[in-house]
C-alpha cells in the first residue's frame, strides 16, 4: 500500500491526534497543512520557496489541469511531480467541487455533464473519467469523484446525494490502475445531517480505503455546523487512517478540527490572502496596504522566523503593494505559507507533549485579540518590541 498512516500520540482530554504520512514521495509529519497549487503552481512562488517556507505537500485541481494542459500531456512529461518541478508529496483532488459549483451543470447517476469555463465546449466527467485524469496526472494521494452539495440542501436530496456518493466511490475504486504508486481516499458527505454523516463513513470504511476526508464543508454553513460535520464523521472513521479536512483553511477552524481529530488540511486562503497583501501573524491578521505601515521598520511578525520577516519591514511590503509590485504577493505567500506551517507544528508539539489545552488558550488569547481587527492592535505589536 503506497499511502500508511502511523498514529504517533493521541491527547488524553480531546481527540487531537499527531501522526506520519507514509508516502511515495516522502513522510511527513501530522498535524499537516497542505497549500493550494491549483493549477500545477503555486502562485508567484517557486516551488523551492514554498520548501523552504515548510511546504511538505502540495495540492493540485483536477479539474483545472484536465483544462490545460489536459492529464495526457502531464504524463507524457513525466507527471505532476516532474511537470511543476516539486519534489515532495503531491494530492489532487476530483475536480468535483469544481464541477459542482459551475452553473448549467446536469448531474446523472453516470456522472455530470458541464461546460468548460474557457470555450464552453460541453464536456462529462464521471468516477472513470476523473480516476484516469489522476491516474495521469500521478500524484501521491487521489480523491473519489463525490457529489459537493451546496449549504443549505434538505434532507431528502442530500440522502439521495449520499447514497450516488458511495456508488460513485466504488466505481472510483474499480477505476483505480496505479494502485501501487497512489492512495485512494474516499470523502464523506451528508451535509449537516448526523445520520447521514454517519451512514456515509461507515459503507466508505468497508471499502477499505487508505484514507478518509470529511468533504461538503467551507460551503456557507459557518463554523459552528463546519465543525459538527467534523463531529458527525469522525467517531466512524479508523484510528489507523489518516483523516483530511477539504478546504478549511482559517488558523482557528484549522484548530479545532484538529481537537475533533482530523490530521490534513489545505484551503487557498493563505496564498489567496497572502497575495492581497493580508499577512497571518501571532498576533492576528495584518493588512500591509493600512497607511501606517508606510514607515514602520518592524517585520510583518516580530516573533516569526521566516525569510520574509528576516530580510524585509513592513515598510518594504507596504511600499511593494502600493506600487503593484508582484514581488510583494511572492513574499505575502511565503510568509503566510510558513505560518501555517508553523501553526500546524506547533499544534503537533503540543499533542506530542500533552499540553493541547494550554497552547490552543495562548495562541488564542493572542491571534483572536490582536491584529489590525483588534483595536489598535497593528501598531502595539511592534512599538511593544
Amino acid at each position: 500500500m503506497p499511502i500508511k498512516y502511523t498514529l504517533e500520540r493521541a491527547d488524553k482530554t480531546v481527540k487531537a491526534r499527531a501522526g506520519w504520512l507514509k508516502t511515495p514521495h516522502g513522510e511527513v509529519p501530522t498535524p499537516l497543512f497542505m497549500p493550494v497549487g491549483t493549477q500545477a503552481a503555486l502562485k508567484t512562488v517557486h516551488p523551492d520557496l514554498a520548501e523552504a517556507a515548510g511546504a511538505k505537500i502540495i495540492l493540485s485541481n483536477t479539474y483545472h489541469l484536465f483544462l490545460q494542459p489536459g492529464p495526457a500531456v502531464v504524463a507524457r512529461l513525466g507527471g505532476l511531480h516532474e511537470f511543476m518541478g516539486w519534489r515532495g508529496p503531491m494530492l489532487t483532488d476530483s475536480g468535483g467541487f469544481q464541477v459542482f459549483s459551475l452553473p448549467g451543470r446536469v448531474i446523472t447517476e453516470e456522472g455530470v455533464r458541464f461546460a468548460f469555463e474557457k470555450g464552453g465546449a460541453p464536456t462529462f466527467m464521471g468516477p472513470e473519467e476523473s480516476i484516469k485524469a489522476q491516474n495521469d496526472l500521478g500524484a501521491d494521494i487521489i480523491m473519489a469523484f463525490d457529489e459537493c452539495i451546496p449549504y443549505p440542501a434538505d434532507h431528502k436530496y442530500t440522502a439521495a446525494s449520499v447514497e450516488r456518493t458511495l456508488r460513485w466511490a466504488k466505481r472510483s475504486q474499480n477505476a483505480h490502475k496505479r494502485q501501487a504508486e497512489q492512495g485512494l481516499f474516499g470523502i464523506v458527505q451528508g451535509s449537516v445531517y448526523a445520520d447521514l454523516r454517519e451512514r456515509c463513513a461507515k459503507e466508505l470504511v468497508k471499502m477499505d480505503f487508505p484514507g478518509y476526508a470529511v468533504g461538503g464543508v467551507s460551503v456557507g454553513e459557518g463554523h459552528e455546523l463546519m465543525m459538527r460535520a467534523v463531529e458527525h464523521s469522525e467517531p466512524f472513521l479508523p484510528k489507523d487512517k489518516v483523516r483530511y479536512l477539504m478546504g478549511v483553511g482559517r488558523p482557528e477552524d484549522i484548530i479545532e478540527a484538529i481537537e475533533r481529530g482530523m490530521d490534513i488540511f489545505d484551503c487557498i486562503i493563505p496564498t489567496k490572502m497572502g497575495r492581497a497583501g493580508v499577512f497571518f501573524t501571532s498576533e492576528g491578521k495584518l493588512r500591509i496596504h493600512k497607511k501606517n505601515y508606510r514607515k514602520d521598520r518592524y517585520p510583518i511578525d516580530t516573533a516569526c522566523g521566516c525569510a520574509v520577516c528576516k530580510r524585509f519591514s513592513r515598510a518594504y511590503l507596504h511600499h511593494l503593494f502600493e506600487v503593484d509590485e508582484p514581488l510583494g504577493k511572492t513574499l505575502g505567500s511565503i510568509h503566510n505559507i510558513h505560518f501555517y506551517m508553523e501553526l500546524t507544528a506547533a499544534a503537533r508539539m503540543a499533542i506530542l507533549e500533552n499540553r493541547w489545552t494550554e497552547w490552543k488558550k495562548g495562541f488564542y488569547a493572542k491571534y483572536l485579540k490582536g491584529g489590525d481587527e483588534g483595536e489598535d492592535s497593528s501598531q502595539k505589536s511592534g512599538k511593544k518590541r
